[in-house]
């Protein structure tokens, strides 16, 4: 007897599955996505795609450009500046926790995900670099032991890994990461908070010059541009 998938389960494979793909770059900035055809694909009803694309447009992946035309969003360098903002707010006082509170266990796992992230580097793997990386920051703002600070980046957790999957400067984003780890290690709050801070206003300048050009990125975010 086959066993049916209930449709709650169905709609979180396909929602996983298509911003997966989004951040993977198997679907570009502008694709359309119709549901007769992603229904198709994945074997499924349209109504679980239905709301797997609702779901998506609530993350900022998708959006509908009229009301019978769905596709992937085109991020802009607002979008982009609006995101490393909250990151630069949001980051930087986690690391400062995390210098105060990490046990040996914690700066453990981040030392693991540091050496797999320095394998995929050597090896060109975009997606494990990217996998790792995610983790890595996730893994610091765990380590800063505040519920709340966890669920305000939740929200936009999706979108900052798919702009950063857009950022192929990976010797320098592994280098940024071991000073960051350092940092936390060595207990100094103050120390830790540079540090990320440092490295997310220069991912900052790397997405947006891989997205938009060099001219679009002279300044961190939150900071006016000189006149």
């Amino acid at each position: 007897m086959t066993k049916i998938e209930p449709l709650g389960a169905v709609r979180e494979r396909v929602t996983s599955e298509l911003r997966q793909q989004i951040i993977a770059g198997s679907l570009l900035p502008g694709d359309r996505l119709v549901e007769r055809e992603l229904a198709e694909r994945f074997g499924v009803s349209r109504v679980p795609v239905r709301e797997a694309i609702r779901a998506l447009v609530a993350e900022g992946f998708v959006h509908f450009e009229t009301p019978r035309r769905t596709v992937v969003r085109r991020l802009t360098p607002t979008d982009v500046k609006e995101l490393f903002e909250l990151r630069e707010a949001l980051e930087v006082y986690a690391a400062g926790l995390a210098a105060s509170r990490a046990t040996p266990r914690d700066l453990a796992e981040v030392r693991e995900l540091i050496d797999r992230a320095a394998a995929a580097t050597e090896a060109g793997d975009a997606e494990t670099i990217t996998d790792v990386n995610s983790r890595l920051h996730d893994r610091i703002v765990a380590m800063a032991g505040n519920s709340l600070l966890t669920e305000a980046l939740e929200p936009v957790a999706g979108r900052l890994r798919w702009m950063t999957r857009r950022n192929e400067e990976w010797p320098q984003l592994l280098v940024e990461h071991r000073e960051l780890y350092e940092a936390i290690a060595s207990g100094d709050p103050d120390r830790a908070r540079a540090h990320a801070l440092t490295h997310v206003r220069t991912n900052y300048r790397s997405t947006v010059r891989h997205l938009f050009g060099e001219e679009a990125a002279p300044y961190p975010p939150g900071e006016a541009a000189a006149p």
